[in-house]
């Protein structure tokens, strides 16, 4: 445990040990000049927030110059969308696929590979505005024309993740519905053809149109996929949702305080605000000493990394990270 730290466009390296795994996704694949394959992560960007608003649109450009500033200067091998890609419920469109094309354009625009995981609020019922109802009225409203407010789905948005070219993501298995982003990526090994070296989980943490949670069967099934792929737990491992589980209230720093060792960060402003219930994935996750860490979003006022007596490091980050992974071979390390 401990073995990746992560704050805020701080680049970390960790050995990953090389096994002899297939890859479904032969685009992911250590650099064979360096040995390195370098991800970075995007939380919480929030796109269509108020969107009816001057600073709503604004705020989204702003996300688009951060981001592809961030891309140029890293280079990343792949990009996590770490959830909350979209404020849905700020989005009086019937389909949203649009703030979707938007938020992930920069990363299309520079032939990047990505995931994507779904948050709270990528598919969250809309919330009507009170001041909606003032003597400004409704916006755009006119007779005859009447909005859409009921958003569009998690599987709808990863049908249309899935049309670009560079998304890697999976539709999950439909017998996890009503969770979708549930799915692993091995990363090829570039020492040994046909073997993998790392292997990333993302999970659907639930949240907007059902409660925030990691249900008991995604937790069956994180347990039974990855004994199948790394059974020996020789293949270092990192997991991706957007919630945080209830372990990372136990493990979180006092509120307002300094961030001192053993967790490393920068921003330490709130409370954590967890799933609404534990169905067994951490003590799972406890289990495994190949997964090093849980990456989390959307506490926006929170950036630290902690190591947990329990489970795999937990690191709950805003906005973006970069980890870089430096493979070593199995017969380096032994």
């Amino acid at each position: 445990m401990g073995g990746v730290v992560i704050s805020v466009a701080l680049i970390i390296s960790f050995l990953l040990r090389a096994t002899f795994q297939d890859s479904p996704k032969s685009s992911l694949r250590f650099d064979g000049a360096t040995g390195k394959f370098k991800i970075v992560a995007f939380a919480d960007l929030h796109f269509g927030e108020n969107a009816w608003e001057n600073w709503g649109p604004e705020q989204d450009r702003k996300s688009d110059r951060v981001m592809s500033y961030i891309l140029d200067a890293e280079k990343p091998d792949l990009v996590v969308f770490l959830g909350d890609v979209l404020t849905a419920n700020n989005l009086p469109v019937k389909n949203a696929t649009k703030y979707w094309k938007q938020a992930t354009e920069a990363t299309a625009k520079r032939s990047i590979p990505w995931a994507a995981v779904f948050g709270n609020h990528d598919d969250m019922p809309f919330e009507w505005p009170a001041q909606w109802f003032g003597p400004s009225g409704v916006p755009g409203a006119s007779p005859g024309h009447y909005a859409y407010f009921q958003g569009t789905s998690r599987a709808e948005l990863m049908e249309e993740d899935l049309k670009s070219a560079f998304s890697v993501s999976v539709q999950g298995p439909p017998s996890l519905w009503p969770s979708v982003s549930n799915f692993a990526l091995p990363i090829a090994s570039h020492r040994k053809p046909g073997s993998t070296a790392a292997l990333l989980y993302l999970m659907d943490s639930g949240g907007g149109s059902y409660p925030q949670v990691i249900s008991a069967k995604q937790a069956s099934w994180f347990r039974d996929v990855s004994a199948a792929l790394n059974p020996d737990n020789q293949t270092q491992e990192l997991v991706f949702w957007h919630i945080p589980s209830k372990a990372y209230e136990s493990v979180a720093p006092k509120p307002s305080s300094p961030i001192a060792a053993p967790c490393i960060g920068s921003l330490n402003e709130e409370n954590v605000a967890s799933q609404s219930a534990e169905w067994g994935i951490m003590g799972i996750l406890a289990k495994r000493p190949s997964a090093k860490a849980v990456v989390v979003g959307h506490n926006h006022g929170l950036d630290w990394c902690c190591p947990a007596a329990v489970a795999a490091s937990g690191c709950v980050l805003l906005g973006t990270v970069a980890m870089e992974a430096m493979e070593a071979g199995r017969e380096a390390r032994e």
